[in-house]
């Protein structure tokens, strides 16, 4: 008898210790590796059949798929039923720099716990992005982030390709990135929350946090998150060991002297969220704290999210479909922000005394922080944003096939598209590049442009059977528009996948266009009066032969229409266009 109670003492003991997770298993110094992760989640749904599910999405490139473990206490996993069900659907991305990896570990607890305790909520569906960064796990070592406390091994910030991928939501060079959005754009979350660690002061918080910009989120969904859930999030936290503060992003080299908000534009992952209204969180524990206060940090403030959401579910799900039918009808969109440095506020700011004394390796005075100085004072808050360019939507936009990177990524996004049945000419609104800056540096594998400047011009374009029409009338209008609107800071222009239209294909022999010019200044009188203009404006032109006949060519049938012309047309008045 007391044979079999030992034997039944120590499988229990084995199946608790077989559930625990490989940071509760290395006394809290560790992080899981992704096999580790992966093997872990398929050990719950194999345990809890009835109400999780780890499922697959896509290839990475590192070729693994991206698993996401999706908790549902109705025993439903179709996202598309689930909705119809009136369910939240609340997302957590982890290890997309795995070098920050607490809520690689703190979202499998989470999971085991809500589990093993019984305690799934159920109008909630918690959706777990295991491991984002498969390539970037697997380049491990202790010392990538060199300001960092802990654990003891850790990956890498740059995927297999090294690319960072909270650069990537929008550019997509990454498969990573492709199966991120089709995880996102199936499941379609009102909440999202991607994990991180900081860098930069030493304070004495453990975690701050990054909610999607209050000013850049949709009305209706700002109103919620600043009135109800952001101040929801740090009394509760408060009251559970571990006081918020917004990201420290310091205006001078401490953060004494003011911070402001956090302006993410679409590249990164809270900055795309908010293109579809959902609305983001960027978590960030301080990489100096201890390695299990991180990972307690984020696991508690997880659990507030969860308790948040299960309390608002009504109010989130009608704010969320509110804003989308918003978003439908809204006319004019913001492109890019700026900081209003004239409204301010205050914050209580708990940090340490900011001290200097001489480096051992220079000599020179160095900054450092006296962690036996701790002090509480208010601090400036700079957190008004105020568009700094805004353009009014089309009726519809019109893609050329040819494009087919931009056309297979709308498609991922659900952006709803016709295409046209027939050959047909179209009078659109058609973008000339007048003017942009390109970076002289590349930038996650792009030479970046910027500060794009336009001229419209209306044109009769010749579309063909099989082009895409955009009808901008959809939930999607953000996507849309922050893509295809070549000024856009995050726009498919600007990430170089139009960069063909900026360089000539034709050209001439000068001593045989010279005929053809006189021969067309004496045909067209009004070019004639336009060229001896400019002459008497410029006296550098009136002595160049060179620029002079630039000038015929320019304004000539004979220069081609396509340089320079960003080739997605805006539909300006509504025509009957053959569609399917």
């Amino acid at each position: 008898m007391k044979t079999k109670i030992f034997l039944l003492l120590l499988l229990t003991t084995s199946f608790a210790f077989a559930q625990q997770t490989p940071f509760e298993k290395s006394g809290k110094k560790e992080t899981t590796t992704y096999e580790s992760a992966i093997a872990f989640y398929q050990n719950l749904a194999k345990t809890y059949p009835q109400q999780s599910k780890l499922l697959s999405y896509g290839s990475t490139d590192f070729g693994q798929p991206l698993h996401l473990m999706v908790l549902s206490k109705s025993k439903i996993f179709d996202p598309v039923t689930l909705r119809k069900n009136n369910k939240r659907i609340f997302l957590i991305n982890n290890g997309i720099h795995p070098g920050e990896p607490e809520g690689i570990d703190a979202s499998m607890m989470l999971a085991r716990d809500l589990l093993k305790n019984n305690k799934l909520p159920e109008d909630v569906v918690v959706c777990i992005i295991a491991l984002y960064n498969i390539g970037g796990s697997h380049n491990r070592s202790g010392t990538s982030r060199a300001n960092q406390n802990g654990p003891i091994a850790y990956g890498f910030r740059g995927n297999s390709k090294n690319y960072d991928l909270n650069r990537d939501f929008i550019k997509t060079d990454s498969k990573n990135s492709q199966a991120f959005q089709q995880i996102f754009n199936t499941w379609q979350p009102e909440i999202f929350v991607d994990t991180h660690t900081s860098n930069g002061a030493d304070y004495q918080y453990t975690m701050t946090l990054i909610p999607t910009q209050k000013d850049k989120l949709n009305p209706i969904l700002s109103s919620y998150l600043t009135k109800t859930m952001v101040p929801d999030l740090y009394s509760q936290m408060k009251g559970k060991g571990y006081d918020l503060v917004p990201y420290v992003n310091s205006i001078s080299e401490i953060p004494d002297n003011g911070i402001t908000g956090y302006i993410e534009s679409p590249r990164y992952s809270t900055g795309y969220a908010a293109l579809h209204n959902t609305i983001g969180f960027m978590p960030e524990t301080h990489m100096l704290k201890d390695f299990d206060q991180r990972v307690e940090s984020t696991y508690k403030l997880l659990n507030t999210y969860i308790d948040i959401i299960v309390r608002d579910a009504k109010e989130i799900g009608e704010n969320k479909a509110k804003a989308d039918a918003y978003t439908a009808q809204q006319k004019d969109f913001p492109l890019d922000w700026k900081l209003n440095r004239s409204v301010l506020d205050s914050i209580e700011f708990k940090g340490f005394e900011a001290k200097y004394k001489p480096s051992e390796v220079s000599g020179i005075d160095r900054l450092y922080y006296d962690r036996n100085a701790p002090f509480t004072k208010k601090i400036k808050y700079w957190d008004k944003f105020e568009p700094s360019l805004t353009v009014t939507k089309p009726i519809a936009y019109i893609i050329p096939k040819a494009w087919d990177k931009v056309i297979a990524l709308l498609k991922l996004n659900n952006v709803k598209m016709q295409q046209l049945t027939t050959d047909s000419k179209i009078n659109l609104e058609m973008y000339y590049i007048a003017d942009m800056k390109t970076g002289t540096q590349p930038y996650e594998g792009h030479y970046l442009h910027s500060a794009v400047s336009l001229k419209p011009v209306n044109q009769d374009i010749q579309f063909y059977a099989g082009d895409y029409v955009v009808y901008v009338n959809q939930a999607n209008n953000r996507y849309i528009i922050e893509t295809l609107e070549p000024q856009a800071i995050d726009s498919f222009f600007n990430w170089n996948f139009f960069d063909s239209i900026l360089g000539k294909k034709e050209g001439y022999s000068s001593y045989v266009f010279e005929d053809t010019a006189a021969e067309l200044l004496k045909k067209d009188p009004e070019l004639k009066q336009k060229l001896e203009a400019e002459k008497t404006k410029n006296p550098d032109f009136a002595k160049s032969a060179r620029m002079q006949l630039e000038f015929v060519y320019k304004n000539s049938d004979y220069y081609e229409k396509t340089y320079m012309r960003y080739p997605i047309g805006r539909l300006q008045q509504n025509i009957k266009l053959n569609l399917k």
